[in-house]
């Protein structure tokens, strides 16, 4: 989705060439989140003009006119494509323009964007920063969409403004200039707020959104606020080495002190510049302004906003986290991760044959009670938690059903106050999961959260939930949040079965299965040369089916979904017990089917599929526990892999890896990007 980055340096000495380059780099880290274009706005120069007039215009037509404000028109480069695209063209711009590079600002405010089209193709006009129109008078840039842009657009265009772009984005700064002209007619000594502009902007607007918002009329300033998507406040001040993990609130009312400010929609383009960090919650609006950050809590029903104070928090990440290091992409390096993000996901949870999971515990009873557990999630969070559902339920006897968000909330399905409703997603800002926990808390269900991402909508919005705690994850294909999340299911259930007695070996069998886990993982992720090999076999087909039932159908549904997204390739997970039911009438010599056929309960009718399979002459590939292959292939007939066997809850676990890599190289072997999928963005903020 969307990527919002924003640097502010204040009593800090800054070129424009390191502004633009902490810029640049801040939409580098964002790159991972999808876009097909970025730009930038910066400041032309550094002091206020003198008289209240400039010969810096923004095209011929203007050069006889003077812009509303006392300093030159702010610089903005927009560009279609990858971002070394806006760089190489900035650089281009800057050397025709003959601007100074060097030019020092002790206080300067920068934003930038990475656009993922929703309204308009990918162009520069429908980049962002969006514009007010002549001379810049406002500058936005946008995560989400704005449902009723076209009601605003239509009014706007009525008082005079003319459209450029096709975006819903390009009514927020238009809005912003009228609100900020109508408060000045009549009265040219009249002054509004910044703050002022945009909380009125704010206040006619519908639907989701990050903004930050960039004035020549108020230099050196900048407004962030949220609704919805999620934004980011980075501190960096002359007291940054001496982190504490958390910070008084009144650090970001000082003024007058040096420091740099971030914006950002991720955690990971601020952690190589700090630690201290804000996560901006639904209707606060930010407001930097003389190196003092002011937040007010905006209401619809109040005609003004009260004034709040935040504290900092701690960020647990390091600067290793994002990057690459050995590895040729982040898909690949997180694969390999999977070891060390499954030990740091059960680290001080696992005691003996115990299940300590701190965010639960006073909210175990409740669950035990509910009339049954909803899991709700998408894609792959969605698959996290069908893997982890036969085991919840053996161990605590409650029902536990499925739902897709987005169908939830068309159907408005029954959920009722005596329900546990567990919201599964990686970022915690999914839009759609968001949308069906607004719903669950409507209508009184206790709600979960279950993400990867502390600080996230998700982790504030819900009554208790566990942090998955598997590390960054910047391939856009979710590799190691799946299995710790199944990881973290399990846990769950081990936690809530924990008051029956009769379950007692059961549970103490899967706790030794979780202690071993990470190492088993290891050992299967040396396959990868021999996924390597049947990748290539796989090269030229134009579909591919897998087949799984019981726990691992969700592996199905997983590995299917791993090589649709990003080797760009038909594939399909099925139920095999509904081949009979259809997808039999497929089979050929031709259409490579996976078999997933490890020892649990289901085994046996996984054979029974594999004879069907091989008596239509299926192009077979089966994925068994060592030591099964003449079992479930009988005469070296068909390709096999074979895993290591844990216990059948954790199966899934080890099952879906050598999915992952043969996604992984089939998207490599046909020259796809691994990282960047197309049409796809890693947190899935709008609808």
């Amino acid at each position: 989705m969307c990527g919002i980055f924003a640097y502010l340096n204040y009593n800090v000495a800054r070129e424009r060439r390191y502004i633009l380059e902490v810029l640049f780099n801040g939409l580098r880290r964002l790159e991972y989140r999808g876009y097909d274009s970025s730009g930038v706005a910066i400041d032309s120069d550094p002091a206020p003009l003198k008289g209240g007039s400039a010969d810096v215009v923004l095209d011929e037509d203007a050069a006889t006119s003077r812009p509303p404000y006392n300093s030159p028109p702010p610089l903005m480069f927009r560009q279609a494509g990858k971002i070394e695209s806006l760089v190489g063209s900035v650089y281009t711009e800057v050397d025709a323009m003959d601007l100074n590079l060097e030019e020092s600002f002790f206080v300067h405010a920068g934003i930038a964007h990475t656009r993922w089209a929703t309204h308009g193709v990918p162009a520069p006009r429908n980049s962002h920063p969006q514009t007010s129109g002549e001379y810049n008078e406002f500058l936005v840039v946008h995560n989400g969409i704005i449902t009723n842009y076209e009601v605003l657009k239509e009014t706007l265009i009525r008082h005079g403004f003319i459209f450029e772009s096709d975006t819903d984005t390009e009514v927020i700064p238009k809005l912003a200039k009228f609100v900020f002209d109508k408060a000045h007619d009549g009265d040219g000594d009249q002054m509004v707020t910044f703050s002022q502009v945009v909380i009125e902007v704010i206040r006619q607007l519908e639907g989701a959104y990050a903004l930050i918002f960039k004035s020549p009329h108020y230099p050196n300033e900048l407004i962030a606020c949220k609704r919805g998507s999620t934004l980011l406040l980075g501190d960096v001040n002359e007291d940054a080495k001496n982190y504490t993990p958390f910070h008084d609130a009144t650090s970001l009312a000082e003024n007058r002190k040096p420091k740099e400010l971030f914006f950002s929609s991720d955690l990971c383009a601020i952690v190589e510049h700090t630690k201290k960090y804000l996560a901006i919650e639904d209707d606060e609006v930010v407001h930097i302004k003389d190196g003092s950050v002011s937040i007010l809590k905006f209401d619809y029903g109040k005609e003004k906003p009260a004034s709040v104070q935040r504290a900092l928090s701690f960020l647990e990440m390091e600067v290793e986290q994002i990057k690459k290091g050995n590895y040729d992409h982040f898909m690949q390096k997180e694969i390999h991760e999977q070891p060390h993000s499954l030990t740091t996901t059960m680290r001080g949870r696992l005691k003996d044959k115990s299940v300590i999971l701190g965010g639960l515990k006073d909210h175990l009873k409740t669950i035990r009670h509910s009339r049954r557990v909803v899991f709700i999630g998408c894609g792959t969070s969605y698959n996290a938690a069908l893997a982890a559902r036969p085991f919840l339920e053996e161990l605590s006897g409650i029902p536990v059903t499925m739902e897709i968000a987005s169908d939830l909330l068309d159907r408005e399905g029954p959920i009722y106050r005596e329900d546990t409703a567990v919201f599964v997603s990686q970022s915690g800002e999914t839009a759609d999961t968001l949308l069906a926990l607004d719903y669950a808390l409507e209508n009184g269900a206790l709600c979960v959260g279950i993400t990867n991402t502390v600080g996230s909508a998700l982790a504030r919005k819900t009554h208790c939930g566990v942090h998955i705690n598997a590390g960054c994850e910047i391939g856009v294909a979710s590799t190691k949040a799946y299995t710790s999340q199944i990881v973290v299911m399990t846990m769950m259930a081990l936690a809530i079965g924990d008051d029956r007695i009769s379950n007692q070996a059961r549970r103490e069998s899967i706790i030794d299965g979780l202690y071993k886990l990470p190492s088993v993982v290891g050992e299967v992720l040396k396959l990868d040369g021999q996924i390597n090999d049947l990748a290539k076999s796989l090269i030229d087909a134009q579909s591919l089916l897998v087949f799984g039932r019981g726990y691992n159908y969700a592996t199905a549904l997983e590995g299917a979904l791993k090589v649709k997204e990003v080797a760009l390739m038909h594939s399909e997970g099925m139920l095999a017990g509904e081949m009979k039911h259809g997808p039999l009438a497929l089979v050929d010599e031709t259409l490579p089917i996976i078999v997933i056929a490890t020892r649990d309960s289901c085994f046996s009718k996984q054979q029974s599929v594999i004879q069907q399979l091989r008596a239509r002459k299926g192009r077979l590939v089966v994925m068994c526990s060592e030591g099964d292959a003449s079992l479930v292939c009988p005469g070296g007939s068909c390709r096999v892999i074979e895993v290591p066997q844990v216990a059948d809850c954790l199966q899934p676990v080890i099952n879906i890896i050598p999915l992952q890599l043969l996604a992984y190289h089939l998207t490599v072997l046909r020259g796809f990007d691994v990282d960047q999928p197309r049409n796809l963005a890693k947190s899935v903020t709008t609808l």
